[in-house]
């Protein structure tokens, strides 16, 4: 499951782990112009941990979830 929200400056996408337990915390996804943010609760240390990835560290991302094992490198789009 998953919940979407329009922000002023961002798009905030919220995954929710609806699998079998255990279950993992919720993972919020910051979508700003400059980068995309990754955020989820750390239950043993009580601490948001973040990850921040640019444009094209997200589109590379994009494009790995459909390819087989290897190494890879887009073309930049002229």
């Amino acid at each position: 499951m998953f919940t979407i929200e329009h922000d002023f400056d961002s798009t905030i996408v919220t995954l929710i782990d609806e699998g079998a337990t255990p279950l993992q915390e919720d993972v919020t996804v910051n979508a700003f112009e400059e980068c995309v943010t990754l955020e989820q609760l750390d239950p043993r240390t009580d601490r948001v941990q973040r990850i921040t990835l640019s444009p094209e560290m997200v589109r590379d991302l994009l494009a790995a979830l459909n390819l087989p094992e290897g190494i890879y490198r887009l073309k930049p789009v002229e």
